[in-house]
């Protein structure tokens, strides 16, 4: 079997699809893309599948290493962004070749399904109680809010009483048993980070997440010796060289790789293996689309630490299509009292919409994060 050829579909809200064809008419999907930035990981899918047109694409371990050490400089957003679409398009192609799902072919699984968290609120936190409630009634038992707005180095007091009053509000509607995350989204520094995260102890939070930007994960030792809350990071992290620093130093409780951006399934797969033998838990980062979901189920399912997954229906970012959107079976994803079942089918265990990523290609998109800005002028963490 030999790749023939492959297409690239930029497709509402944010996300980009990649498809890989072959010679015996089996196809993959992939979903290759730094949110923002998708027109420049296609540029480097393309240049990544000069090499593959015409190569075996059951060789994925090969093809991964070429990828990745083939070239002097390597790693980083953009160019693991870009090999783990292809990744997880090998991987489907090879599960349909062999007509089992992915999660056999890494050894089968571990779980038949996993728990899954909703987000509630928006960039700007607020009526979060409500959602929370209405997540609840669906059936979810943790949800996901952003904690807080921009924040200075030092900033006033105001702001962190407001984002203790929110999750006051979402821990009284939800009650104790529901687990509630609060993404610090890398815009705190760490001395309101040391602030916050001494103040949140009472509502007994999930986690915390990225309380500091990835390129300050040296400031994760003194705020984990502040607070006994679970500190989740790694979402912004690309490699298992990124994680090997974080994961010897001891101060994370869960790590968040995205399989959209950290090489795929097979990188993954070794990165969630790594934190297992430092007694870490793993929940897949994954705000994207069904196929990155898909990945993120096949590697959750054979991941004995993998304790809950991240998904977007219904996500503030999801405007114009939605994640079920793009399949033509819906219930693959359907949530039952807060979990999600492994998909069975042969791949990733997703038919997608082709005809409807073809008619939301032609819109395409040009997705950017907005731009903040203190009170003084100078940009702020977004």
């Amino acid at each position: 079997m030999k790749i023939t050829g492959y297409e690239l579909f930029t497709v509402q809200p944010r996300w980009l699809f990649l498809k890989i064809e072959t010679d015996e008419g089996i196809v993959g999907w992939g979903e290759p893309v730094i949110e923002g930035k998708a027109a420049t990981v296609k540029a480097a899918v393309d240049e990544m599948m000069t090499y593959l047109v015409g190569k075996d694409p059951l060789r994925i371990e090969d093809h991964w290493n070429v990828m990745y050490r083939g070239a002097f400089y390597r790693g980083g957003a953009i160019l693991m962004s870009a090999i783990a679409g292809i990744d997880q398009a090998l991987w489907d192609i090879k599960g349909k070749y062999f007509n089992a799902p992915v999660y056999q072919l890494l050894g089968g699984a571990c779980r038949d399904s996993i728990k899954v968290y909703s987000w509630i609120g928006g960039d700007r936190p607020s009526d979060t109680a409500r959602a929370a409630k209405e997540c609840v009634e669906r059936g979810f038992q943790a949800v996901k809010m952003n904690g807080t707005e921009e924040l200075q180095y030092i900033d006033s007091y105001d702001k962190v009483d407001r984002l203790l009053e929110n999750v006051a509000a979402v821990r009284d509607a939800v009650g104790r048993n529901i687990g509630i995350g609060i993404d610090f989204h890398g815009r705190v520094h760490k001395p309101m980070a040391k602030v916050l995260a001494r103040a949140l102890e009472e509502f007994n939070p999930m986690f915390i997440e990225e309380p500091v930007l990835p390129e300050n994960n040296e400031a994760l030792k003194e705020i984990a010796s502040l607070t006994s809350i679970p500190i989740a990071t790694g979402e912004r992290m690309f490699s298992r060289w990124d994680f090997k620093p974080l994961l010897q130093g001891g101060y994370v409780d869960i790590i968040q790789p995205d399989l959209s951006h950290a090489g795929g399934i097979t990188e993954c797969k070794k990165i969630i293996s790594m934190a297992e033998a430092y007694d870490v838990a793993a929940a897949p980062h994954c705000p994207l689309g069904p196929i990155a979901l898909a990945a993120c189920l096949q590697v959750d399912a054979t991941a004995h630490n993998a304790f809950i997954q991240e998904q977007s229906l219904g996500i503030h970012y999801n405007q114009g299509s939605d994640l079920l959107d793009y399949l033509k079976d819906r219930t693959v994803f359907d949530y039952e009292n807060g979990y999600v079942k492994i998909p069975q089918g042969p791949g990733l265990g997703i038919e997608v919409n082709e005809e409807f990523v073809r008619k939301m290609a032609k819109e395409g998109h040009q997705w950017q994060n907005p731009v903040w800005r203190h009170r003084d002028g100078s940009v702020a963490e977004w």
